[in-house]
């Protein structure tokens, strides 16, 4: 069954023993796992919390129904959990709506399905599961979040400060909680002793400048401006390097399922029209640029070597600034030179 903002807040906060799977995907997937939380404090400090993986599902379709089923060792409530969820798993879901049996509610966070997913079609036509997409807050709903996510932290936020955080993240729940907790740090700051915090707190720790907002440098990689990227990367260090990394294989992973559809022979007004909001209204005319001028072999190949890149720099605690940077500049000119 679809289910709306209220509807899937009760279901979590206060689980039915009739809902066996919760669906929650779409392009916030900060949000869906902020979302996820909240059954396992609905359930109590003593809940036992299951994380099974989309690889084991895939291998043993029946385990998803035996988790759900399973009394907990130490007797009290129990939940599973599967992060990152996808088609693959659609066998093990089916077999948990088909079991003679649950009790433990599973709860999948799939990420930025496509509503003709087989995940999310199954999740909507069965009177035991809940499907419920979320999508960046957008306006003043984005900056409620942010006075939100800042009081569970013990911090005052004033508006302006809010529209600030949000700039900075691109309302990405994830990074404007990781920038609280800094300013919280900052501030010395609890729930038990808040305190306030304006624009000029922010802006003293990094969140509001330029150089925490990584737009502009992932637009002249994927845009194929290597002179802009070159000069962007100048104004950053290695830990802002990585992030850069991170945030270009965010966007890779975006355009990727769209640009398959652009190659399956859509166009791409057609596409873009078909995403709808789950392409920031920001990023819309940007994502649309990316689907002339990025193959899904280019895509595939940037996706491998930025990887690599990140893979390496978590082994050593950092990949070398140079090595970063070469690695960056060499995306941005293959970029410059592809456009179909």
């Amino acid at each position: 069954m679809k289910a709306d903002a209220s509807q899937i807040a009760r279901a979590l906060d206060k689980p039915d023993p009739a809902i066996r799977l919760i669906l929650l995907y779409g392009p916030d997937e900060s949000g869906s796992r902020a979302l996820a939380a909240r059954i396992g404090k609905s359930l109590g400090d003593g809940a036992e919390r299951v994380d099974l993986s989309s690889s084991q599902l895939k291998g043993d379709p029946a385990l998803l129904a035996d988790e759900a089923a399973s009394i907990s060792l130490f007797g009290g409530a129990r939940h599973i959990r599967v992060d990152p969820a996808g088609d693959e798993i659609i066998e093990a879901a089916e077999a948990l709506l088909e079991a003679t049996s649950a009790g433990n509610p599973v709860v999948l966070i799939a990420g930025n399905l496509r509503k003709d997913a087989r995940l999310v079609k199954l999740a909507l036509g069965s009177p035991m599961a809940l499907a419920f997409a979320s999508y960046l807050p957008e306006g003043q709903a984005a900056d409620r979040v942010a006075i939100d996510i800042a009081r569970e932290a013990g911090l005052q936020l004033d508006p302006r400060a809010a529209h600030m955080l949000v700039a900075a993240t691109n309302a990405d729940r994830a990074l404007m909680a990781r920038e609280i907790e800094k300013l919280a740090l900052f501030l010395d700051a609890s729930p038990d002793d808040p305190k306030s915090a304006d624009g000029q707190a922010l802006a003293a720790i990094g969140a509001a400048n330029d150089e925490s907002d990584l737009s502009a440098i992932v637009d002249a990689v994927m845009g194929g401006q290597p002179e802009r990227a070159a000069a962007e990367l100048g104004l950053i260090g290695t830990t802002e390097a990585i992030s850069v990394v991170r945030a270009l294989l965010r966007r890779l992973a975006q355009i990727a399922p769209l640009r398959a559809e652009v190659a399956a022979g859509q166009s791409v007004d057609a596409v873009m029209a078909g995403a709808g909001k789950a392409i920031f209204w920001k990023d819309q005319k940007v994502v649309a640029g990316l689907l002339q001028r990025w193959t899904p072999e280019r895509i595939a190949t940037a996706t491998i070597r930025l990887a690599a890149l990140e893979r390496a720099f978590k082994r050593s605690g950092t990949a070398g600034m140079v090595l970063i940077g070469e690695e960056i500049l060499t995306i941005a000119r293959v970029a410059a030179a592809t456009r179909r």
